[in-house]
């Protein structure tokens, strides 16, 4: 991929800043499978304190941090209950099954959410015939609902109505530092009332590797065995535990801009002849574009094509919905860059 080219096919495509990498090489290390990388501990002391956990555990991937978080809550034949777009269900490769030996319980609901009533209806009887109803899983910010951030209401009358249920809750909190800023709530009152969190370092903050789970001390040890079991403990990992610790730091107050950045992205778009989207519904750093049948030669794989040929990188979830990703790798030059690039691709192929 050339240089210039504007990515916003996701957040992962950032790469670390030259400050970033200096904070990596400065980095204390240790063996962190056999506990003693300091840089690692500090990240996951840091990591449990600002969601306000007793601790956490740095891991490879957020789907691994996801996946074991519902392998520790969950046992094989149990049932989990999730928003049909969830990542947990949509993205990480049937894990759910494939690891925990769980069945889902699809829930529907505008923009990746739904109520306590809703999981309140898809508990199962305690009868021997059905799965038992285990864990609710949320994502904040939602994904396939356009980056969207769940009203803290909203998120106590679930989390409040599973336990009262008798049921664990999961939060997917990948980009929750995004539902942080652009809602001005606290992470740890994001975080209240899951009895686990996974966040992410390698998305919007910019960082290489990474990911953490938090929760509590006996749910957190049995991530940490299950880190192991599939392959995801590291041993110098503070390495990665700089970067992560550096973004911490540094590039989380800035997210704003990636929203900032969406919203003109997302205007832009709604310009388009053909092209449906609502500026306004854009929280975060994620749109999601419908294009209108026939109304663009080849549709949103034509339209994702000839971006490509003008230098700029875009990702069609089906054959009508683009989505666009700002991050730190997208500065203002490169968006003007990219609505320029949307303006000549739809005048060549706008039916």
């Amino acid at each position: 991929m050339a240089r210039d080219t504007v990515d916003l096919r996701s957040d992962t495509v950032t790469r670390p800043t030259d400050a970033m990498r200096e904070a990596m090489m400065r980095a204390e290390l240790g063996d962190d499978v056999l506990g003693d990388d300091p840089t690692v501990r500090a990240l996951e002391e840091r990591v449990a304190s600002v969601l306000g956990k007793d601790a956490a555990c740095f891991v490879p991937s957020g789907t691994m941090a996801n996946q074991a978080c519902v392998r520790a809550q969950t046992e094989p034949g149990d049932e989990i209950v999730a928003h049909e777009g969830n990542h947990v269900y949509v993205y990480e490769g049937g894990a759910w099954a494939a690891v925990s030996g769980c069945s889902i319980a699809l829930l529907r609901g505008d923009r990746g959410m739904f109520s306590g009533e809703d999981v309140r209806r898809s508990v199962r009887p305690d009868d021997t015939h059905f799965p038992r109803t285990r864990l609710v899983c949320v994502e904040n910010t939602h994904n396939r609902g356009g980056g969207a951030v769940w009203p803290l209401a909203r998120l106590r009358d679930v989390t409040e109505t599973a336990h009262g249920l008798g049921l664990r809750t999961h939060l997917d909190g990948a980009r929750l530092w995004n539902a942080h800023v652009a809602s001005g709530v606290a992470l740890d009152e994001l975080a209240r009332g899951f009895d686990t969190v996974s966040v992410c370092f390698s998305k919007g903050l910019g960082a290489p590797v990474g990911s953490a789970a938090a929760g509590d001390a006996s749910t957190i040890r049995k991530v940490r065995r299950l880190r192991k079991m599939l392959g995801g403990g590291m041993r110098q990992s503070g390495l990665l535990a700089g970067a992560a610790l550096h973004a911490l730091d540094h590039h989380v107050d800035r997210l704003a801009e990636d929203h900032e950045h969406a919203h003109l992205l997302a205007s832009a778009l709604s310009r388009l002849p053909g092209f449906r989207v609502d500026p306004e519904s854009v929280e975060t750093n994620i749109v999601y574009a419908t294009i209108a049948e026939g109304s663009v030669a080849g549709g949103a794989a034509g339209f994702v094509r000839t971006l490509s040929d003008l230098g700029v990188r875009i990702l069609a979830v089906d054959n009508q919905i683009i989505r666009v990703v700002t991050s730190l790798a997208v500065d203002r030059t490169s968006v003007a860059r990219a609505i320029e690039a949307f303006e000549a691709a739809a005048s060549r192929l706008c039916v």
